[in-house]
């Protein structure tokens, strides 16, 4: 298996200051499963006296023990662990005493949320800990790590949290963005960058386990269309280990991966009522798997949310796995490997209007500076439907872009039917100033010969904007 260490540079960074810092630190780190805290930590922390200690689901009594004999190694004192310690406060209170002030070390309790859900009295024991034992040390960097989202944002850094306030510094991780996926399959083309992307997502944990000299097909057929395999029945496993409910989030999800989108449609299809899918999906949403979208031009408190699967993985197992696991457990993967080939460029039009929108927000060549972008749709005063795939505007409302998003390979005809459509949709938002149009596919023939001062962008473009 690949064991690529990839990016992280801004987290690095900031962990390296705090550490450099004449100062106690208390830092949090958290994040979804799978995303690479842990490797992140263990880089970080490779060439520093330091003590990592992974907390179990077992007694405090266990976690103590185990932690108090990491400290005698690093102590180099075997009688450390043989001293029987009552609670928490009494193991760093005795290595406190024991520890030379000059050697500033890392200690990192990773999946702290273990602790806290055997006793949450724990949580104040640690506040105790350091009030009295390490705020006061400048030689000690202590780091809770969680992967229990919700769990970390409420009993750690919410304001009822005994240890709220004491935090010096905090840092949510999140995938790797679309540029750093080369890193794990170098010999795909750009096309095949994208799919591995709406597929498997910015998670480390995932992309280590594709094999770059086979095809994307080929690599989709090993790791998700086997019985067995880590990734057909990751995100169930994940769900089961995050949520109390997971069945009914199962069906939230597949009613998203099915295309409804509104609450009411959700609640239609589920048949939960509108208030439990509103609280699931806030839910989903803390969990970085859900999110949604508003019209661009409405303001932020507007009703109009259409939701949508954010992690690529849980959309593409959700969208092509799910509902084909009889097939795959019976053998039969060719079959859905068929309809996944069929139905790829489909799935994947939609996370490319979204790696288009992003990557809009800080690309060069624009007419003006982009405020906000985003799908527009609505009624005209006439009561006629529209929709425009991105629609930015600059700070003042004077200057809009208008574009439209495909993924597929357009022409030149191809572009002046779609810059006739834009038009008209303009004319019906009725929204007054400057008025750019422009239009992004995956590829773009004879582009130099389209006039209008149209802003053409395809694959090409955006990857060689994204890899430089």
């Amino acid at each position: 298996m690949n064991q690529l260490f990839v990016d992280r540079y801004n987290e690095l960074k900031f962990l390296e200051e705090k550490y450099r810092e004449k100062r106690s630190q208390l830092i949090i780190v958290y994040g979804r499963r799978r995303i690479g805290k842990t490797e992140l930590l263990l880089k970080f922390s490779q060439n520093k006296p330091h003590i990592y200690f992974l907390c179990e689901k077992t007694s405090n009594r266990t976690n103590i023990t185990k932690l108090s004999r990491k400290m005698a190694e690093y102590l180099k004192k075997k009688s450390f662990s043989r001293i029987v310690f009552e609670d928490w406060e009494d193991l760093f209170r005795e290595f406190v005493e024991w520890k030379d002030e000059n050697d500033k070390i890392v200690i990192i309790l990773d999946e702290f949320q273990y602790l806290i859900e055997m006793d949450k009295g724990v949580l104040s024991l640690f506040q105790r800990i350091w009030d009295l034992y390490l705020s006061r040390r400048e030689d000690i960097m202590l780091i809770l790590c969680g992967s229990s989202i919700g769990m970390i944002e409420t009993e750690v850094l919410g304001y009822k949290s005994p240890l709220y306030g004491r935090r010096t510094g905090q840092w949510r991780v999140n995938e790797l963005e679309l540029k750093y996926i080369k890193e794990f399959v170098p010999n795909y083309d750009y096309t095949d960058l994208v799919y591995v992307y709406g597929t498997f997502g910015g998670v480390p944990a995932y992309l280590t386990r594709i094999n770059p000299n086979i095809t994307f097909l080929e690599n989709i057929r090993r790791l998700f269309l086997q019985k067995g395999e880590f990734l057909y029945e990751e995100a169930e496993n994940l769900l089961r280990q995050e949520l109390r409910e997971p069945r009914n989030y199962k069906l939230i999800l597949r009613a998203l991966a099915e295309g409804y989108r509104r609450v009411v449609e959700i609640s239609n299809m589920t048949g939960l009522d509108k208030a439990t899918v509103s609280r699931y999906l806030d839910t989903l949403e803390l969990l970085d798997i859900v999110s949604y979208e508003i019209p661009v031009l409405e303001k932020p408190k507007t009703r109009k949310r259409l939701y949508y699967i954010k992690d690529n993985y849980f959309n593409f197992w959700f969208r092509f796995i799910d509902v084909n696991r009889d097939l795959i457990e019976e053998g039969r993967e060719e079959i859905v490997l068929e309809e996944i080939t069929n139905n790829l460029d489909n799935y994947i039009s939609f996370i490319y209007e979204r790696i288009a929108k992003k990557l809009l927000q800080s690309y060069p060549h624009v007419p003006f500076r982009i405020t906000k972008i985003g799908r527009e749709w609505g009624k005209s005063s006439r009561g006629e439907a529209y929709e425009i795939d991105l629609l930015g505007y600059n700070r003042n409302k004077t200057k809009y872009l208008a574009l439209e998003v495909k993924w597929s390979d357009l022409n030149s005809r191809d572009i002046e039917r779609i810059l006739k459509r834009l038009r008209k949709t303009i004319e019906k938002i009725g929204v007054k100033g400057e008025i750019f149009y422009g239009v992004i596919a995956r590829r773009i023939y004879d582009k130099k010969e389209i006039k209008n001062n149209l802003i053409l962008l395809d694959l090409k473009d955006l990857m060689e904007h994204i890899l430089k």
